[in-house]
């Protein structure tokens, strides 16, 4: 190919590509036309949402999270936030959060957990404590651990049914210090 076909095949090229990018142009202007929180906007955000909820149930426009309860050392709520304190919003259910607590179990207690909750042993030497023949899954290994088989640490631990759990390994004079996500007992 000749040099001066080069040259006018490329000056064709940009010609084309400009006209293009001009008639196109009007498009991609029109799509930033509308203003976030505008009716024409047709995203809204979380608070905004819960502001609407509230208002539908009659509650007013609160917004404020509830407020931490905390946890005695008894009972665990697998709940951090606290019941809901904004009327006519019923208390938030234990275990139906992912909000996750730091248990230390004491030797000679047990920490027993709920239906459906997840431990994590981060320090300490623990075993499984299970009446009957089934335990608790080791969700990291895939293997299910019976009554009176250690705990290995950073595993996640699931607990199918209420009345499974873990206690300090016998003879151990150190704490457990374990994540807990969903209800639990300390005994």
């Amino acid at each position: 190919m000749k040099p001066y076909m080069k040259v006018s095949l490329a000056a064709l090229a940009i010609g084309v590509g400009v006209w293009v990018g001009a008639v196109y142009n009007d498009t991609a202007i029109g799509a930033g036309t509308s203003q976030p929180g505008t009716a024409d906007d047709p995203v809204v955000t979380k608070s905004y949402v819960d502001q609407q909820i509230a208002k539908a149930l009659g509650g007013g426009a609160s917004t404020s999270p509830g407020t931490s309860t905390g946890n005695n050392g008894s009972t665990g709520t697998g709940n951090a936030g606290g019941s809901s304190t904004a009327p006519g919003l019923p208390p938030l259910v234990s275990g139906t959060t992912d909000a996750v607590e730091i248990v230390t179990v004491k030797p000679g207690q047990q920490l027993l957990g709920k239906s459906g909750a997840e431990f994590i042993v981060r320090s300490g030497k623990a075993v499984i404590v299970s009446e009957g023949t089934n335990g608790v899954a080791d969700l990291t290994d895939g293997v299910d651990l019976t009554n009176g088989q250690v705990a290995p640490t950073n595993h996640l631990l699931s607990f199918p049914r209420d009345g499974r759990g873990i206690t300090v390994l016998d003879g151990n004079k150190y704490s457990l210090t374990v994540m807990v996500r969903g209800g639990y007992t300390l005994k």
